[in-house]
């Protein structure tokens, strides 16, 4: 079985909104909360609270990144792990995480391109696909390719293997 990584890591995306709706739901949350504290209970400067936020908007865009891809590739996907940072409060936030997928062809051609549409489908199901994500959909493409040429191999031989001789005597 051939295993793939999907993933999304702390370089490969910018924290942003996804719309400007979703900015000001944000922002208001942000400007509404209580002031979060450190491990030791003192009050947040408002240079951690930045990073706090960021640090939450984060995590949240990790998790929903790979849950778009466990949802789309039920049946091929793993779990998902995640890398974290600990923010000022003390708490973890995920920065990264990935979704291993089995990219492994089946025993028959039309099995293995059924299964690499799902696969690509799971890879490219994030709103924002990281650079990890296109490679494996792009290997899913490769092993579609492959698997339509044997296809066509195998219709190519049953069509010559059909071919009927007849001797007509005079």
């Amino acid at each position: 079985m051939q295993i793939c990584s999907l993933s999304v890591t702390d370089t490969a995306h910018a924290l942003k909104p996804q719309s400007a709706q979703e900015e000001k739901n944000n922002a208001h949350k942000v400007s509404t909360q209580k002031t979060d504290k450190s491990p030791n209970g003192e009050e947040l400067t408002p240079e951690q609270q930045r990073e706090l936020d960021e640090l939450k908007k984060r995590d949240l865009q990790v998790k929903r990144h790979e849950q778009a891809h466990q949802a789309a590739g039920a049946g091929l996907t793993g779990g998902a792990t995640y890398t974290y940072r600990t923010g000022p409060d003390g708490k973890r936030y995920a920065v990264g995480g990935e979704v291993s997928i089995d990219v492994s062809k089946e025993k028959e051609p039309e099995d293995t391109i059924t299964k690499m549409q799902r696969v690509k489908r799971a890879a490219l199901a994030p709103a924002d696909p990281s650079a990890q994500d296109r490679a494996v959909a792009r290997k899913a493409d490769a092993n579609i390719r492959e698997a339509q040429g044997e296809i066509r191999e195998e219709q190519n031989e049953s069509d010559s293997s059909e071919t009927v001789s007849v001797d007509v005597l005079a």
